[in-house]
């Protein structure tokens, strides 16, 4: 992305068990960063951190958003959403741990890498959530 090119910001509304537009959001964010130029690498780990953030927002909540800011330097992801919440985050960080439901494990989701994968590939992740009011997850990506 050249240095002259201000910040770019993106938001896709995400609905819950909508397996269909699930990973929209995160493809036009890849899109984007393909066209402005960013490094395959950066590209793929962007893209990876945020379409488990939205798959997230399909499988666990009631609804929520995905947003991207996009400046030469960094690549910041925001997914939000209303839901249930988080009870413990360092459990949900484990990887194989899932609260999907079974109906949705035998689609072939709900595994439990969605939040591993995302912390592999940020270079800052911060997760916050309470029961009953929802999560935030803030992805950082560094251009390098």
């Amino acid at each position: 992305m050249k240095d002259n090119i201000p910040s770019l910001e993106m938001s896709f509304p995400v609905r819950a068990r909508d397996f269909l537009a699930g990973g929209d959001g995160a493809a036009r964010i890849r899109q984007v960063l393909q066209q402005v130029g960013f490094p395959p690498a950066i590209i793929r780990r962007v893209a990876i951190a945020a379409y488990e953030a939205e798959m997230n927002i399909v499988i666990h909540s009631e609804g929520g958003e995905l947003k991207a800011q996009i400046t030469p330097g960094v690549i910041t992801i925001t997914a939000r959403d209303t839901g249930p919440g988080i009870p413990d985050i360092d459990l949900a960080m484990q990887e194989g741990y899932s609260t999907a439901p079974r109906e949705i494990q035998e689609m072939g989701f709900g595994a439990g890498m969605g939040l591993p994968n995302i912390r592999r590939c940020a270079d800052e992740l911060e997760i916050k959530s309470a029961p009953g009011q929802g999560t935030t997850v803030n992805i950082i990506i560094y251009n390098r």
